[in-house]
């Protein structure tokens, strides 16, 4: 396995044939940007330019250090002595050099975008519209209860569009919930009016 992972890392002096921070930072950039997608033919293509390849055969074990180097960055929210200790000794100084201070350079934006995803995955569904009907109207034995049906707009990106949703309510249980309501409308009234308060009161 050692082996395996030093004739991987053995792939990152590719990045010295761009003779430019610029192209390793966009490169590192497309990295992110693609980082759920994988990148598309055009961003192969201008890395292959870049670096000065005749084909891309070369540029995916590249890309997959790269993309281990980044993932460990953000995700783990290493420090920049963790960072070097990643790279093994084959690595040239000044490729590692270069490598941490541009993963610095990005590791605070990176890790913001990852929070906005979770954000987003994480978001609640509102509702759209509510219907309701009563069951068991004709039954002599069961008590009645009503059938609600909800329509919820679910925004979350892995989960996007409309939810139906449909549960039932007998009278206790209906009246419980009505008064938790009235006390959720309370405390967002109160909120309400003390944020319409003025700065210094």
């Amino acid at each position: 396995m050692r082996m395996e992972q030093n004739s991987l890392w053995g792939h990152l002096p590719l990045l010295v044939r761009s003779n430019s921070k610029d192209s390793v930072e966009y490169i590192l950039q497309a990295l992110w940007r693609t980082r759920k997608t994988g990148l598309d033919a055009t961003d192969r293509q201008i890395i292959c330019d870049m670096l000065q390849l005749q084909n891309d055969s070369d540029l995916d074990p590249l890309l997959l250090c790269l993309r281990m180097l980044i993932r460990r960055s953000v995700y783990e929210n290493i420090n920049k002595d963790e960072i070097e200790q990643v790279f093994p000794v084959e690595v040239l100084p000044e490729l590692q050099r270069l490598l941490t201070l541009m993963l610095q350079k990005f590791q605070r934006e990176w890790r913001e975008d990852v929070f906005k995803d979770q954000v987003r995955e994480a978001s609640v569904p509102r509702l759209k519209a509510m219907t309701w009907n009563m069951a068991n109207q004709d039954s002599d034995v069961s008590d009645p209860v009503a059938v609600i049906n909800l329509k919820l707009q679910n925004d979350a990106q892995s989960h996007s569009g409309d939810l139906e949703v449909k549960f039932q309510l007998a009278k206790d249980t209906l009246e419980t919930m009505i008064e938790s309501m009235y006390c959720i409308r309370d405390q967002l009234s109160d909120m309400g009016e003390t944020s319409d308060q003025p700065l210094g009161h």
